[in-house]
């Protein structure tokens, strides 16, 4: 433990023992305990470290006016002392467990109620139950009819943790000689739990089955055969719930012979309550049952199975069939059983039987049927197996009752029902019809099925038939923004997996390209922007108007190309919403760009494009949209440049595309969101990719360096390897290298890495110094003395870049050493006179006598290595620490004993 922390935690220790309830900060209980942990895992001793803490629970034990979250937290902490068989011992010798552990100490200061304390008391034992003499300690307190009662408390938090608490000290008393036994593999072992694992790493604990062991299974055993049964009312029923939930844990995770116990002990129990066909019992009873087989089959558990998907209730068998088919054990009786189950209610609707003749189906056909009468039961069961429906879809056809296309037809049909069409619903029962006719609920759920069985075994021959009802859909007044998202959703879903989209009549796409028209325009921004989203993906997609035919685009085989999308994308970029307006630049990305690679000359409507995205970038109010244009320039130069030899000349569309890059680089570095800038420094280095394409010292930064987590995520240290241009081909190669850094600097992308390294925003300046290193290794040799690259870096080091007088510039001279005082009002007087445009967009020009820097010598002065190291470290490694923690907690305590305190000038801690 840190030498600091020791010598302050005694003073901690004071003030949370007086802090009564005015604790600063509601979670430094649990970091100080994440704390200790900590360093328990790391072998330390606490009490020996830190003799303090058995103070400060004396302290806090004998004041009845602590506050419970105090006490809560202290019962947590002498577990984790307790856990270390030395450090038990001095706590049972001093009588600070039998106290603390006491139920009837608490209840009689009348601090029991308080689900704090019971939940702290349950998490407390449990930690102590870490070896032999904590099991001792547990058995011979009788620790377990509290732990029982507990099981079924009122509150949800504390009935859990008796829940987690009893199957650990169960499992505590798992013999060795079980794990690993009678055909349990490897990987089931593993993922046993801690205590387990605890017992298989320490064989040197006689965990075999001793008299405290006996004792605690017999007694949870008892409880178990007790417990369980019919429930007479609502308390009998939780407890019934509770119970189920503790028996599933257990029989998860005990083996044999402990699992053929437990299961000995509870199967008449169980078939009793099967046959009692309790409905709220249902996913409880399928989870014990789901937990029992995933161990060796056992014939008792089949014929429990067997009876829950046969003889009961139509709903109760739903859910059942669905519980087995999300379960991991499948044979194929019950599979093919569950699937019929599940396909029975779409069956009923549809009024087709595709499901055939089966004596089982017919016995269940006639009661569905008057369930389905109620719209509740109805619109539930009908969720249910439309959630389970693309499962079965994918399934092997021997389980199947009917053909794949046939459940396919079966979610064609009840969209229509939902839809009111009444041709689809000629054949079934009206009154079921009219519990789904209009449901959001079921067309979402039907929608969602249908996008997932696209790519089932016969899917092909519906195409037409799902794109017909889509339209249908997408052209339905009454539909909401969610049904309308879902639809475009399985439409662009279909249309990726189908290969010809020569079906496709001319009236199909007339009515498709009409009913975008409308949508586009709609009064919702929710249903623009999915329309949006739609065009952008359609866009993207390949598809082939014929066998014989090249691959389109989807949106020329669908809606005509460009000449129906572009003006729906190019309106959209006025939208007031700005969700929409970033959909529709995202959309352009994905559609116009195609048409901008042939090499023609810019079109009036490609330039007024570009314009519009550029004045979004410099003056929407919201980021979404700026970061979309961003996104769009990457887009376009990365498929230019992929599309676009090194050596071949510029295309007019490359020469609007790299017109526009200076532009976007400034506004985009001056922005203040830092996803906007964290995407400028993405096109910058598209744009440093390009320029050093095939030097041999230049290493891509998409190659040198995996993909990142979450920008403000801590970055691990990274090794950097410098390459020198010790040999003739960097001489060869020196008036290319001078070209290339001047273009760099034309283009503005050495100023955007600049900015981006005395940002504010950690990610933004974490990339700018990862680049300006990569930059820095190519275009500076390592080694300033040889002979070979003298001249190199003389003519290298002739190349500068002008540094505005305002705004980063400053900072960055400052770091140089090139800025004077002399000079300090004249760069204020400049700042206060020159717009917000002038400096983000043309910056380097707006300000006269701008001064200038070699960019090889600010490469090498800018201590990058340095900086590298502290941004990579993230700010956690200063404010996220134990002793910041301890601090924190100190100066809270100092402010709240000042009396003389004004309101608004408490001291704020947030305690990391």
């Amino acid at each position: 433990m840190d030498r600091e922390c020791v010598s302050l935690l005694p003073r901690v220790c004071e003030v949370l023992a007086a802090s009564g309830s005015s604790l600063p900060d509601d979670t430094i209980l649990e970091k100080l305990l994440d704390w200790f942990t900590a360093l328990t895992e790391a072998g330390e001793s606490l009490l020996e470290a830190c003799p303090c803490l058995l103070e400060f629970i004396s302290a806090v034990m004998h004041d009845t006016a602590s506050a419970p979250g105090v006490l809560s937290f202290t019962l947590r902490l002498i577990g984790l002392l307790a856990a270390a068989e030395d450090d038990f011992i001095v706590l049972k010798e001093s009588l600070v467990l039998d106290l603390v552990f006491s139920c009837q100490h608490w209840q009689e200061l009348g601090l029991w109620e308080d689900p704090c304390i019971r939940i702290g008391w349950i998490q407390g034992l449990r930690t102590t139950l870490q070896h032999p003499n904590g099991l001792s300690f547990f058995r011979q307190a009788d620790f377990i009819e509290p732990l029982l009662q507990l099981q079924t408390d009122t509150s949800l938090f504390v009935a859990s943790a008796a829940n987690q608490m009893l199957a650990h000290v169960l499992l505590f008393c798992q013999p060795v000689s079980s794990i690993g036994c009678n055909g349990t593999n490897k990987k089931e072992d593993e993922q046993n739990t801690s205590v387990s694992k605890a017992v298989v790493e320490n064989p040197a604990e006689p965990m075999e089955i001793n008299q405290d062991c006996t004792a605690v299974v017999d007694a949870i055993s008892e409880y178990l055969k007790r417990a369980l049964g019919v429930p007479k009312g609502s308390a009998q029923l939780h407890q019934c719930q509770q119970t189920l939930r503790l028996l599933a844990l257990l029989l998860g995770q005990t083996k044999p012979p402990l699992h053929d116990k437990l299961l000995q002990t509870v199967t008449a129990s169980l078939e009793e309550m099967v046959a009692a066909d309790c409905s709220e019992l249902t996913l409880p009873l399928m989870d014990v049952i789901l937990a029992a087989c995933s161990r060796v089959p056992d014939q008792r558990i089949t014929r429990l199975l067997t009876f829950m998907l046969n003889v009961r209730k139509p709903a109760d068998l739903v859910h059942a069939a669905a519980a087995f088919l999300r379960g991991s054990h499948h044979d194929r009786v019950h599979t093919a059983q569950s699937v019929r189950l599940l396909l029975l209610p779409l069956d009923i609707i549809s009024g087709q039987n595709r499901l055939g003749t089966n004596t089982a189906g017919d016995m269940h056909r006639f009661a569905m049927t008057e369930q389905l009468k109620s719209k509740t039961s109805c619109i539930s069961m009908i969720s249910v197996c439309l959630t389970n429906t693309p499962q079965i879809a994918h399934m092997d056809p021997d389980c199947l009752p009917c053909a794949p296309d046939l459940i396919v037809s079966g979610i064609l049909s009840l969209l229509r029902i939902c839809s009111g069409d009444s041709s689809s619903s000629s054949a079934g029962c009206s009154e079921v019809f009219r519990n789904v006719i209009g449901s959001g609920k079921v067309q979402k759920c039907a929608l969602e099925a249908l996008t997932a069985v696209s790519n089932s075994p016969g899917a092909n021959g519906k195409l037409t038939d799902v794109l017909t009802l889509l339209i249908q859909y997408l052209d339905d007044p009454d539909s909401d923004p969610t049904v309308l998202h879902k639809s475009y959703q399985a439409l662009v879903k279909w249309m990726s997996v189908c290969t010809d989209v020569s079906f496709i009549t001319d009236q199909l796409r007339h009515d498709l390209v009409q009913v975008v028209k409308k949508r586009a325009c709609d009064m919702r921004w929710e249903v623009r922007d999915s329309t949006m989203e739609f065009l952008g993906h359609l866009g993207a997609m390949r598809v082939c108007r014929a066998p014989a035919e090249q691959a389109c685009d989807a949106s020329e085989a669908l809606l005509g190309g460009c000449c129906c999308t572009t003006p729906l994308l190019r309106e959209a970029l006025q939208d007031p919403e700005s969700y929409v307006r970033a959909s529709a630049i995202k959309a352009l990305a994905q559609t116009v760009m195609h048409s901008w690679q042939e090499g023609a000359a810019p079109t009036q409507e490609q330039t007024e494009i570009v314009t519009r995205l550029l004045e979004i970038l410099s003056q929407d109010t919201e980021g979404f949209a700026r970061r979309a244009v961003v996104k769009f320039f990457i887009a376009w130069f990365s498929s230019h440049t992929s599309h676009t030899p090194p050596s071949s000349p510029a295309s007019p569309s490359c020469s609007l595309l790299m017109q526009s890059v200076r532009s976007v680089l400034s506004r985009g570095c001056a922005d203040l969101d830092w996803e906007v800038k964290v995407h400028t420094l993405e096109l910058a280095e598209l744009l440093l990719d390009k320029a050093f394409l095939g030097h041999g010292s230049y290493t891509k930064g998409s190659d040198a360096r995996p993909a990142q987590p979450h920008a403000y995520a801590v970055m691990p240290d990274r090794a950097y390897t410098l390459h020198t241009h010790g040999d003739t081909r960097a001489q060869d190669a020196e008036s290319d290298l001078v070209d290339v850094l001047k273009s760099l600097v034309e283009q503005g992308v050495i100023s955007a890495l600049l900015s981006g390294l005395v940002d504010c925003d950690r990610p933004v300046a974490l990339k700018a110094c990862r680049l300006l290193i990569t930059l820095r290794v190519t275009v500076c040799p390592a080694s300033q003395g040889d002979p070979d690259v003298s001249d190199a870096t003389a003519t290298v080091a002739r190349v500068s870049c002008e540094l505005p007088r305002a705004g980063w510039a400053q900072e960055i001279r400052k770091i140089l050493g090139v800025r004077t005082e002399a000079n300090a009002e004249r760069d204020l007087n400049a700042l206060n006179a020159t717009s917000f445009e002038d400096h983000s967009e043309e910056g380097a020009s707006a300000v006269s006598h701008c001064e200038r820097v070699s960019v090889c010598e600010a490469l090498g002065s800018l201590g990058l290595d340095d900086r590298l190291e502290i941004l990579s470290r993230s700010s956690d490694h200063v404010h996220n620490s134990p002793l910041s923690l301890l601090q924190d907690i100190l100066t809270a305590s100092t402010s709240h004993t000042h009396s003389n305190t004004q309101p608004g000038q408490e001291v704020i801690v947030d305690c990391y």
